[in-house]
């Protein structure tokens, strides 16, 4: 293999890792999500912007009111999960770039002055934010069970505001010894999606 990751570590981040489905009662702890975010807030993103945001929903009464807005196969498995996040796009992540992009202040106003420039931006890069997160899940050993099934306008009415986009919801745990996820779905080889020109 020309892969620089041991076998271990790539079933660990990719071969062996689903979408989880149920999970272990052991709780997530702050120290592990911050451990996850300070290796993955490294992952590239256009002009260096961090529109991604991560809301955990750790109390009963915050997780009640978000699993109400969900569809109803996804209900059971967030209200059960040890940890949910709420991942979300800031439309107005360019206030930050002087600080994330010093050597090139002025791309604030030269390309982000404008609010739909800036949704755009900030939806695609905190998609790939979102993408770094999940692996980062997993290379901490733990599950994530990433969804979209949800009424988001009621999510961002319920959890944030004008100017953040959620993007889907994440359970997060240790995987439950059975039931965890469903077999492995099939994928494009690679002759269907790579093309040399």
């Amino acid at each position: 293999m020309s892969l620089v990751l041991d076998s271990a570590a790539q079933d660990l981040l990719f071969r062996e890792a689903r979408t989880a489905n149920s999970f272990t009662d052991e709780p997530v702890t702050e120290e592990q999500v911050q451990a996850i975010y300070e290796l993955v807030k490294f992952g590239p993103t256009a002009f260096n912007q961090t529109p991604l945001r991560i809301t955990l929903v750790r109390s009963p009464e915050a997780r009640e009111r978000l699993v109400k807005h969900l569809a109803e196969g996804n209900q059971a498995k967030t209200a059960a999960a040890p940890l949910v996040a709420i991942l979300s796009a800031d439309n107005e992540f360019h206030e930050e770039l002087p600080a994330l992009l010093p050597h090139f202040p002025q791309a604030k106003d030269m390309f982000f002055a404008e609010r739909p420039v800036r949704e755009q931006s900030a939806l695609l890069n905190s998609a790939l934010q979102a993408a770094y997160f999940i692996v980062g899940v997993r290379a901490a050993g733990l599950a994530a069970g990433p969804m979209t099934g949800a009424d988001l306008a009621g999510i961002q009415k319920e959890f944030l505001d004008a100017d953040h986009t959620p993007l889907m919801i994440v359970n997060i745990g240790k995987p439950a010894a059975e039931g965890a996820w469903f077999d492995r779905s099939p994928r494009l080889a690679y002759d269907e999606v790579v093309t040399t020109v």
